[in-house]
C-alpha cells in the first residue's frame, strides 16, 4: 500500500465519520424539535420551557386519555340525541296520521300525557325533568319536555 492510498483511506474514514456525525446530529435535532412541538401541543405544558422528555410524554398521555373520555362523552350525547330525535319523529308521524284520520284530539291527549305535558284540564302526568341527556362539564344536563318555564 502506497502513501497515496493510505492518505485516501484516512480521508475516506474522516469523511465517513463526519458524514455519520452530521446524520446523527440531524436525528437528534429532529427528536428535540418533535418533543418541543409535542410540549407546545399539550395545554398543561404550553409556555413551559424546561419540561423533561418524561414529563412531556406523561402529560401528553394524560391529555390523550382526557380527550378520549371527552370524545366518548360527546359520542354518547350524540347517540342520546339521535334516539330522542327518532322518538320525536315517531310522535310527529303518529300525530300526522291521527290528524289525517280525524283522531287528532285523542292523539294529542295521549302524546301530551306520555310526554308529561299539561293538558287543558291542568293535570300533569309527570313534573320530572328526567327525559334528556346532554353533558356539561362531565354532568348530565336535563332537557325539559314539559312547556313550563324555569
Amino acid at each position: 500500500m502506497s502513501d497515496d492510498e493510505r492518505d485516501l483511506d484516512v480521508d475516506s474514514d474522516a469523511d465517513k465519520r463526519a458524514h455519520h456525525n452530521a446524520l446523527e446530529r440531524q436525528r437528534r435535532d429532529h427528536i428535540k424539535n418533535s418533543f418541543s412541538s409535542l410540549r407546545d401541543a399539550v395545554p398543561a405544558l404550553q409556555g413551559e420551557k424546561q419540561a423533561s422528555r418524561a414529563q412531556i410524554l406523561n402529560k401528553a398521555t394524560d391529555y390523550i386519555q382526557y380527550m378520549r373520555r371527552k370524545n366518548q362523552t360527546h359520542q354518547q350525547d350524540i347517540d342520546d340525541l339521535k334516539k330522542q330525535n327518532a322518538l320525536l319523529d315517531q310522535q310527529v308521524r303518529a300525530l300526522e296520521k291521527a290528524r289525517a284520520t280525524g283522531n287528532l284530539s285523542t292523539a294529542l291527549l295521549n302524546d301530551a300525557s306520555s310526554l308529561g305535558l299539561k293538558t287543558r284540564s291542568g293535570s300533569d302526568s309527570s313534573d320530572s325533568d328526567d327525559n334528556t341527556n346532554t353533558h356539561t362539564q362531565g354532568q348530565r344536563k336535563r332537557l325539559k319536555t314539559d312547556n313550563k318555564k324555569s
